[in-house]
């Protein structure tokens, strides 16, 4: 919708604070105004829903898949759009396609269909996240041994290159098998540094994190655990302020305690925010597919490799908001800021998206009281739910 409009509607959470009687004055696919219904300008189209609630777009950083299609199996821009619209039925209006350790073939066409997404401005489009392969063999989790490998300079120059023609790009990698140096590169050319998948000590990811690393991957899984003499990575993400942490929230990954552990403990300004690392299975119902040549099984809410490693998430961001605030018990506003604010402040984007504020982009969802989504708008436009009309 282009055409200058108010929409109101029983509450209204702008990223901070729950707002009553309140509007969203959109143009443009921008939101020009969040004031007073009575407040709105005179003549202006009004808009009312009758229930529910206004809040910002989901932003998730790390999405393998949806749909029924994963990025390592097919590469190309038609797969990003089905991810993309997959995640947007549960709320994602922002999200990173993740490529997994694949071959150098793979991670070209990847990059290569990550560009045409951002010339053809999908709805829902980012920027990539490329989980690999310059990863520990230790902490490979369910990636193929076989393909992790150090970064070398070939490695460096294709990143630098690829971050010119994509709006974000994020790299996650180990300490182990990336340089300092490396890191700091990276980070220079705009890249955005990701620790995970890593057996590294506290005092390895502290020099990272020197070096421009700002984000942990999956917070706790595949990584060095917290000790008492040995605080590992779980212990740098949570101590170091400058890291951001995803975390899968779905009661698998990670025991709600340990949740409820790391909320407390993390210190800021870095944030712990929500990912999915969703699969193919967001949105169908399949019961198995192919990664990498091998079969991951979907099985009561886990998919796991033939082994019980598990490999990857059946989760969508809205189930994960409704986990942190619903099981974990934290306020909504907060489920919310995990979901919204602290993943677009984690790439750079906070000013723009996973909030509803003047000047920042019209992404946002339109909830039922039980925290269903019943309409999803990227830019201004609906991508899943009914007209507004």
């Amino acid at each position: 919708m282009s055409e200058r409009f108010a929409l109101t509607a029983p509450r209204i959470f702008d990223g901070e604070r729950w707002l009553h009687d309140a509007a969203l004055i959109l143009r443009g696919g921008l939101i020009e105004a969040v004031t007073t219904r009575d407040a709105a300008p005179s003549g202006i189209r009004i808009i009312s829903l009758q229930d529910g609630m206004l809040v910002p777009g989901f932003i998730d950083l790390q999405v393998n898949g949806g749909g029924g299609v994963l990025l390592n199996e097919h590469p190309d821009l038609d797969a990003i759009r089905t991810i993309c619209a997959a995640h947007a039925r549960f709320g994602t209006t922002g999200l990173l396609p993740t490529l997994i350790t694949d071959t150098r073939e793979i991670t070209a066409a990847a990059i290569a269909a990550g560009e045409e997404a951002e010339r053809a401005k999908l709805p829902g489009f980012l920027g990539l996240h490329l989980e690999g392969p310059h990863l520990s063999v230790q902490r490979k989790g369910a990636h193929d041994p076989a393909l992790i490998r150090p970064m070398d300079e070939s490695d460096l120059a294709r990143l630098i290159e690829a971050r010119k023609h994509l709006p974000v790009l994020l790299l996650t990698a180990a300490p182990e098998n990336i340089t300092n140096g490396q890191i700091q590169a990276l980070v220079h050319a705009g890249i955005v540094v990701s620790l995970g998948h890593s057996d590294c000590s506290y005092e390895t990811a502290a020099h990272a994190a020197a070096a421009g690393a700002s984000m942990v991957t999956h917070l706790f899984n595949a990584m060095s655990p917290l000790g008492h003499r040995e605080p590992g990575m779980v212990g740098a993400a949570l101590d170091i302020g400058s890291l951001n942490a995803g975390l899968i929230a779905d009661g698998f990954h990670v025991d709600p305690a340990a949740m409820r552990v790391a909320l407390r403990a993390k210190t800021g300004p870095g944030h712990i925010f929500l990912v999915t690392d969703a699969m193919s299975t967001i949105g169908t119902d399949m019961t198995s597919f192919t990664l990498n040549g091998r079969t991951i099984y979907r099985a009561e809410g886990r998919l796991t490799l033939a082994d019980g490693t598990l490999a990857g998430a059946d989760l969508d961001m809205i189930s994960a908001v409704r986990f942190m605030h619903r099981t974990i018990g934290l306020p909504l506003e907060e489920a919310l800021r995990m979901a919204s604010l602290y993943p677009a402040t984690s790439i750079g984007l906070g000013d723009r998206l996973g909030a509803l504020r003047e000047g920042m982009r019209a992404s946002f969802l339109h909830l039922d009281d039980q925290l269903d989504v019943r309409r999803t708008v990227i830019d201004g436009q609906i991508v899943f739910g009914d007209s507004f009309e």
